[in-house]
């Protein structure tokens, strides 16, 4: 259960859009909406900021950020939803547990590593990304945009995981029944699941 009350559709005809539009695309209304309810037009703009973000990083890359500052925040709807993403993208139930515990055997290269350890710096502490950081992305053959935009990846992050968290907004309970359960585990750092508390 949430720490606040969350408002049902007949609370704002933008309110009723959002879940009906959330509805639609997951075939069930998702905690993370029904957290965004009495401002449905923060969600709106959260979307269009990541849509924005997202546009000059390909879909790996953003996904493999996320995953980097959601488990860095302690962000396990984030975890949960954006390794689902991962899965569809072409990862293995152990490949995407191997990246979550940042195991050796993960099946990413030097540059996804790389990438993904400067994301969880930011979000740990920006203060103490340096210079030598941001070259060391640059050996990688990363550009200045690129390096921008995973450094948005990440700091966008922070809002949406701690709002979740912060309201005390559960992973779906289809991670329960979609995950692999040795997956869900690895993916769960934070909250767990709804229904399995």
């Amino acid at each position: 259960m949430p720490f606040i009350h969350t408002p049902d559709a007949s609370a704002s005809e933008k309110t009723a859009s959002m879940y009906a539009s959330a509805e639609s695309n997951y075939g069930y209304l998702p905690n993370m909406y029904r957290t965004f309810g009495h401002r449905p037009e923060v969600m709106e703009h959260w979307g269009t900021l990541l849509s924005s973000i997202r546009s000059h990083m390909s879909p790996r890359r953003y996904e493999l950020v996320t995953l980097a500052a959601a488990k860095e925040l302690k962000s396990s709807y984030c975890m949960l939803a954006h390794g689902s993403v991962l899965l569809r993208e072409g990862f293995t139930n152990d490949g995407l547990a191997a990246v979550a515990k940042e195991t050796e055997k993960a099946p990413i290269d030097a540059v996804e590593r790389a990438v993904m350890a400067f994301a969880a710096k930011v979000v740990r502490d920006a203060t103490s990304v340096t210079q030598q950081d941001v070259d060391g992305l640059k050996k990688h053959g990363l550009t200045d945009a690129e390096i921008f935009d995973i450094t948005a990846a990440a700091a966008a992050r922070c809002f949406f995981s701690k709002m979740l968290d912060a309201l005390g907004a559960a992973p779906d309970h289809v991670y329960a029944e979609r995950l692999d359960p040795n997956l869900r585990k690895a993916l769960t750092v934070g909250r767990p699941v709804m229904g399995l508390a």
